[in-house]
This record gives C-alpha cells, structure tokens and sequence, in this order.
C-alpha cells in the first residue's frame, strides 16, 4: 500500500502539529500533508509531560526572538486555534518569571538583561535589599540580584496547546496516522524518496521533515545524517505545602532548581544531572533528586517549604543537543529535501509557534519571512560555531 504527500512530517508532538498547522493554514501552499505519530495516544510524548513555561529571558538575540514570537501567538491562540465555534483554552498565564542570581553570576546576567532590552524584552533587574521586600517569602541572604520578567512570561497549558495545532491541522485536512518510521528510503544520495511505516505502508514524499523530539536521531540515522540529539530524562514533582504564596511567579533558583504554583499545588524539578544512555528513553521516575537535591534547595530557599509533602511526580524526555543546548532548523545541507526541527533541550514546547511558522515558509517559499530562524541551521555544528545558551 502507498500514498503520496507533498509534505511527510515525523513526530506529530507539538512541534510537528505546529509545522503541520502553519503550513496548511498558509494561503501559499496548496499541498498535501501527512504526520507520523508513533504514540497516537502521547502518553510518552513530552509534549503531555512538558510543564510548559514560557520566558523571554534568554542571552542570545535568536531564542529571544523565538520567544517574543511564541508569546504572541500563545495570546492570540484561542482564536487562531479556534475549529468552529470552539475556542482553543491553553490556559495561559504570565506572572512573571523570576531567576535568582549569586553575586559571581550577576555581571553575566546584568550583560544578557543589556541583550533583552536590546531586543526590546522589559526584564527587570531588582537588587537584594528590593528582592526580600517584595518577595518576603525567599531567603535572599546569598543573593545579588533577581532578574524578573512580571507580565510577559509564565506558563500555559503545554498538552492542550499541542492538542489545539492537532485538531486545527486536521481540520485542515492535514492526515495524522498512527505509525513508527521504519525506513527512510533515498532516491539518490542527496534526496529522499519514501517513509516506510511499520503498517508496511509507502508514502511517497515531497519533502520530510524530522520533528521526532528525542527520536530524531534516529530517524536521521535512517537518511544516513548524524545529529547531536539525545534523550535526556526530567522529573517532575508535585507537592503541597501549609505555606501560601500570593501571586508566585516561575522561579528559577541559583541551585539549579525551579518552582512554579499549580492551583494550590507548587510543581518544581531541576535539569537533567545524571546522562542518559543515547538509547535510554526510560520513563521511571527518580525519587532521589527530590530527597538528595531539591527538597533541600527548596527549604533554604523558601523557609516556608520545610514543612511540604510530596504528592506525586512524573517523567519526561528532553530532546537534548549535546552541542549547544538550542534548536536544530532548517534544511539539511546534504539532503536536498530533508528539514530538520529538533534538538530545542527543554524549549521545544515554548517555541513550538515560531518553529511551525518559520518552517512553514521554508516549505512554502524556500526562505524565512515571519521568522528568521537561520541561527540554528545545522551547518553551524560542522563549523564549530555554538549557540551557548543557559538560563545563568
């Protein structure tokens, strides 16, 4: 059995239905559309175990501008993911998001704040003494600064987001199937010709483009290319604490931790500390972060946290860039009609409308309109020159 696309996207996570939806929302392309999603029900996909922050404070004027982009449409999204009379709820909220810096990092991020408000980003720097009157709740003894974005960062609804672009695509008339890649077949050496499924079907395509997530790797390892992505698990806990914080921002802590509020809840983990296996896409969660490392980070930090219970937890997958941590887009420079839109370690979710928008006009015009997104083609790893980017 066999079909034929214009356009076959692998991975239909958020990502890949936000290319999905940009591109069949484009009154320049006329194509037809297929997405490949091997887990038709997400429940591994780290688009519904992603906490889904949103923030501006970046130090490289590419992932600022992916941002500032993102946040926009994320404002516009109930309407522009509207089917019907149905409105898209991502639940968004934006108050604030509040990074936490020692006095050795405070040059670094008093120079990426010049960058931000460069970039016309309204981030607030607030000195020590001001830091513990407005926060009264945080022991801010080791302290310099706090680098505070209130009103245009915080969090949304990441899995109902990535629900929203899907039912908008199919709607229109993009095809979702419910299938594992199992070969990509070449045509020549510089082009692709075929994604073969596992159901035994062949769909002949135009274009392909990798929105995998953690399994990119090795669907480029199908087209014969190499990338630096990698699984990199993150856990997740949840605890309630006697502790009441009025209006708690996303707080991202010198330690490593952070801490956002859910309902009467509080969600909090820290990034990946312990390498995965390149093949390891285990979901288990690892208790011992939160016993050996954040609980204590959260108690001296939030004196009212001594006291908190752990609830629950969960784990995800980072699609982590062993190279420098931002997003792979673009068009592979060996294969003529292979797009790549990975690697994005943690912000795929948060980034996902300025990804779908950019690749959509590569499909639809060969070159970035609404975006530029040239940054993070993948040329820029042979040539050694990294986009570093840290939230210190």
């Amino acid at each position: 059995m066999s079909a034929n696309y214009d356009v076959v996207i692998v991975g239909g996570g958020v990502v890949g239905s936000s290319i999905a939806y940009f591109l069949s929302a484009n009154p320049d392309f006329d194509g037809s559309i297929a997405v490949i999603e091997r887990d038709p029900y997400y429940t591994a996909s780290s688009s519904s175990l992603s906490t889904s922050a949103i923030r501006q404070q970046f130090g490289t004027r590419p992932n600022i501008a992916m941002s500032k982009f993102s946040l926009d449409f994320l404002r516009e999204a109930g309407t522009r993911l509207a089917v019907g009379d149905e409105r898209a709820d991502i639940g968004l909220h934006e108050p604030g998001y509040l990074v936490l810096v020692t006095p050795e990092r405070a040059e670094a991020q008093r120079a990426k704040n010049r960058v931000q408000r460069d970039m016309g980003v309204g981030i607030e720097l607030i000195e020590q003494a001001d830091l513990a009157r407005r926060f009264p709740w945080l022991n801010t003894d080791d302290l310099a600064i706090g680098s505070f974005g209130s009103g245009c960062e915080g969090w949304f609804d990441g899995p109902g987001l990535m629900q929203a672009f899907r039912r908008k695509a199919r709607a229109q008339k993009v095809d979702y199937r419910a299938a594992t890649v199992t070969e990509l077949a070449m045509t020549s050496r510089s082009r692709l010709g075929e994604v073969v499924l596992d159901n035994g079907e062949k769909l002949s395509a135009g274009t392909v483009i990798n929105a995998a997530g953690p399994w990119s790797a090795g669907i480029a390892r199908m087209a014969g290319a190499d990338l630096p992505v990698v699984p990199s698990k993150r856990c997740v806990f949840v605890f309630e604490s006697p502790a009441r914080i009025d209006n708690c921002p996303f707080v991202f802590d010198s330690s490593g931790f952070w801490l956002r509020p859910e309902g009467q809840l509080f969600l909090c983990g820290i990034p990946p500390v312990r390498e995965n296996d390149p093949d390891d896409f285990g979901l288990d969660v690892d208790y011992d972060l939160f016993d050996e490392l954040i609980w204590p980070a959260l108690a001296r930090r939030v004196p009212g946290f001594e006291q908190l219970r752990m609830l629950r937890a969960w784990a995800g997958l980072y699609e982590y860039n062993t190279f420098d941590h931002s997003g792979i887009i673009g068009r592979h420079p060996e294969i003529s009609n292979f797009v790549l839109a990975t690697g994005f370690s943690g912000h795929g979710m948060m980034h996902a409308a300025a990804t779908g928008s950019g690749v959509s006009d590569l499909i639809a015009y060969g070159e970035y309109r609404s975006i530029d997104l040239s940054a993070f083609r993948y040329e820029r790893i042979a040539g050694n020159q990294p986009i570093e980017e840290h939230v210190y």
